[in-house]
């Protein structure tokens, strides 16, 4: 029977599937799992068995474990919920306090446990999810480094200016070539989304189904450099769209954008949607350059 770790990280596995936007067939593995999540195989391999059990992934002999159904999660008792809502608090506040310089560069772990009155386990699970998004390194020897951020107005919108210059042109680019998959699997995000998902997930889920999109494109483009570019600044903004205050309905009209965009390139217009594309990302940068927040938020006692 699972206990509560396996059944929390259960729950994980179906936000992840959610956010990824994977189908019904999609091949589970212990090993990526492991990797996102920061635990070992073992949990990991219980939270699916537990999955199984209730409908959500098949376990096919000798191959592992496939995507069954993209159903609505179910519910998690309280005290899953709590233990998942403590480490999005604790990863949120160390996302708040990097960005406005509360935190160093290089840090130890017993510096951060001390911070934070955290243990080493759960510190070094949030640290492994932190790494997987690819702002925080650990060091050799000892310590982590945090990677470079954003940390300016300015270096915001030069950020969506690069990608402006950038992502448009890949999408007329003469080795663009549309792949059915990524197609698929971004509109079945946008649809999500568009079912009412912008109402109901968190900023933090809405941003990797955003930053999803645009990578998705960037792969179509055929230049592995351009992926590479968006994938970095990607990274590097991820921050600072956490510390803004999340407007739904402005998710919801970038939503619509995007799927205008999915349904010209349906189409074989590339040059519409390039337009399109560019529109976007400059109403984006326009907004989000005013909006953003490089001060430190007042802390409570």
């Amino acid at each position: 029977m699972a206990n509560q770790l396996h059944k929390a990280l259960a729950a994980k596995i179906l936000k992840h599937i959610r956010t990824r936007g994977y189908t019904p067939g999609h091949h589970l593995t212990e090993a990526s799992l492991s990797e996102v999540l920061g635990t070992s195989r073992g949990p990991i391999r219980a939270a699916l068995l537990h999955l199984t059990s209730h409908g959500y992934v098949q376990q096919v002999p000798n191959r592992g474990y496939f995507l069954r159904s993209v159903a609505p999660e179910p519910a998690t008792p309280a005290a899953e919920q709590d233990a998942s809502s403590d480490d999005e608090v604790l990863y949120l506040s160390i996302a708040d306090d990097r960005l406005v310089g509360e935190i160093p560069e290089t840090v130890s772990e017993p510096d951060l446990m001390r911070r934070y009155n955290i243990s080493r386990p759960r510190l070094r699970r949030i640290l492994t999810r932190i790494a997987a998004e690819g702002w925080i390194e650990r060091r050799e020897g000892r310590g982590w480094s945090f990677s470079q951020l954003i940390d300016s107005v300015d270096a915001y919108r030069e950020s969506y200016e690069l990608r402006q210059m950038l992502e448009p042109a890949g999408l007329v680019s003469d080795a663009f070539k549309i792949d059915r998959l990524i197609m698929d699997r971004l509109r079945q995000q946008q649809m999500m989304v568009c079912d009412g998902g912008w109402k109901s997930l968190t900023q933090i889920e809405l941003f990797e189904i955003n930053a999803q999109f645009h990578e998705g494109l960037a792969a179509m483009s055929g230049n592995r450099f351009l992926v590479s570019t968006i994938e970095r600044q990607n990274q590097l903004r991820r921050l600072v769209e956490y510390r803004q205050t999340l407007n739904r309905e402005q998710v919801r009209g970038q939503n619509e954008e995007h799927l205008r965009i999915l349904d010209v390139l349906d189409k074989g217009q590339r040059y519409e949607a390039s337009r399109l594309l560019s529109n976007h990302l400059g109403e984006a940068k326009n907004r989000k350059a005013r909006a953003a927040i490089f001060e430190a938020s007042p802390k409570t006692e």
